[in-house]
């Protein structure tokens, strides 16, 4: 099992995109029973009292534009925004970080990634030190969108070059 967690600062725009785009891929190439794929944020500013906000109604358009929700496992109504947590380092075998801020915050709760796991997620576009702009701040939900899509579409690429897939 290949276990994925995008990373955001608060898991409510690009990690959930980035979450649910790629079930959308795995779902249509028929192996989604081999992997384990979530996201979280690196702070806790979309969580209150312990219950996540849902994913940012632009985002969710944005999703929803591209056909992805449709299904029961690319359903991204019931998502909340989560933080991540010491245990997602051993617990996932890739934590994808939208910006490099991202990365810097998970490692702050994680601890030190000696074993690289913590990446962006555009490294497998080949845009390696490319950060997907925040649509909270850029408004531009269809760019990130783009990004994050040539960002899961390569790692899929990657994982099937690597036989993992």
């Amino acid at each position: 099992m290949i276990k994925i967690l995008f990373v955001c600062h608060g898991n409510i725009c690009r990690s959930p995109m980035a979450e649910f785009i790629m079930k959308d891929i795995v779902e249509k190439a028929g192996v989604k029973d081999q992997f384990l794929i979530a996201s979280a944020a690196t702070s806790s500013e979309e969580i209150w009292n312990g219950v996540g906000n849902p994913v940012y109604s632009p985002a969710a358009a944005e999703l929803r534009r591209r056909g992805i929700g449709k299904t029961l496992y690319t359903d991204f109504s019931g998502k909340r925004a989560v933080q991540v947590a010491k245990a997602d380092l051993t617990r996932y075998d890739l934590l994808l970080c939208a910006d490099k801020a991202n990365i810097r915050n998970t490692q702050r709760i994680t601890g030190p990634d000696t074993a690289g796991k913590v990446k962006l997620l555009l490294e497998y576009a080949g845009k390696p030190g490319q950060s997907i702009s925040d649509p909270w701040y850029t408004g531009d939900f269809v760019r990130a969108c783009d990004d994050i899509l040539e960002g899961c579409t390569g790692l899929m690429a990657y994982l099937i070059r690597e036989g993992l897939v």
